[in-house]
């Protein structure tokens, strides 16, 4: 069982910068493919982020491409998402997610068996 607890959300102008961290209990952090979804109120989950096991490799989703940068530090555990240029509509619960059996970056939420409890962020214009 991976407990996620995610860190740094907050209130920021539109244009700031904020940084998320996800830190993982689980030892073997390394065999799960790591992400960030957020969602906004009265909308869907979706995916913001995904990074393979090693981080080698990133995926992001459109909206955000450009803007933000996830990575992960295996040795600690640990994800982040990097957040620049934020705009109004970035704001939502965020949430990291871990997915041990898939291969590739799913982008689909039913994908990740492990959730964090999320962390609001909110960009005001």
């Amino acid at each position: 069982q991976v407990q996620l607890v995610e860190s740094g959300g907050g209130l920021v102008q539109a244009g700031g910068s904020l940084r998320l961290s996800c830190a993982a209990s689980e030892r073997t952090f390394s065999t799960y493919v790591m992400a960030w979804f957020r969602q906004a109120p009265g909308k869907e989950r979706e995916f913001v982020a995904g990074s393979s096991r090693r981080g080698i490799s990133i995926r992001y989703a459109d909206a955000v491409k450009g803007r933000f940068t996830m990575s992960r530090d295996n040795a600690k555990n640990t994800v982040y998402l990097q957040m620049n240029s934020l705009k109004s509509e970035d704001s939502a619960v965020y949430y990291c997610a871990a997915d041990r059996d898939n291969t590739g970056i799913p982008v689909a939420a039913v994908a990740y068996e492990y959730w964090g409890q999320g962390t609001q962020v909110t960009a005001s214009s």
